[in-house]
């Protein structure tokens, strides 16, 4: 069992990348939100023990959080091949992890890390504008509206949501880079981090991510 990390700030374009991978590989893309809600909904017993601590307001622990994810890559093959979108998001996390794939006789592969000059991912979230009647995604400079302020699709009001603002996306990068800095350590150290520049158009993003797969 192999996997592979795509591992990035904020407005870094993960899912996006994830996408192009996809399509392009044999990966299977993973989402730990999707297993989470895909156990809930089994009714499995961590998915049950999930739910008690969404249904009080508390965050999933670790602990059932990689148990969900044991449970779904054992139902794969030994053969395949996985790709995890913003996950593991602390040191913990991955340690976790590679126990839970050892566990299954794979391992992470290589873990990419998206780099995107701050300014950039600035003005990619600060941009972002949301309908109010359909929810249509709109960007000021990079999918504009064609009436500056109304959608396209419904004629709804745009507006921004307040973690798009820019001095809350400074905030979400400075928590992301306090708690990814070790993670990035220890997959540097492991010999697995392979650098790509996410800074670009997200077809040359893709195709350097490709290019380096192994």
């Amino acid at each position: 069992m192999k996997a592979i990390i795509l591992l990035g700030a904020p407005g870094a374009g993960k899912g996006t990348l994830a996408e192009g991978v996809k399509n392009a590989t044999a990966f299977i893309h993973v989402s730990t939100g999707d297993m989470l809600r895909a156990a809930i909904k089994a009714g499995s017993p961590t998915g049950l023990e999930a739910k008690a601590f969404m249904e009080k307001g508390e965050l999933v622990p670790d602990e059932v959080i990689l148990r969900i994810v044991g449970e779904r890559l054992a139902q794969g093959r030994p053969d395949d091949q996985y790709m995890f979108d913003g996950f593991p998001r602390t040191l913990e996390q991955a340690r976790r992890l590679d126990d839970v794939l050892a566990g299954l006789g794979g391992a992470v592969n290589q873990v990419f890390l998206l780099e995107v000059p701050t300014p950039v991912i600035v003005s990619r979230l600060s941009g972002r504008r949301i309908c109010k009647g359909c929810g249509a995604v709109y960007h000021v400079t990079n999918i504009p509206s064609k009436v500056e302020g109304i959608c396209d699709q419904c004629g709804g009001a745009l507006y921004q949501r307040p973690d798009d603002s820019e001095a809350t996306v400074l905030n979400r990068l400075e928590v992301y880079q306090r708690q990814t800095a070790s993670l990035i350590d220890f997959y540097e150290r492991k010999g697995v981090l392979v650098r790509v520049n996410a800074g670009t158009n997200p077809q040359a993003a893709t195709a350097e991510l490709l290019s380096k797969l192994a």
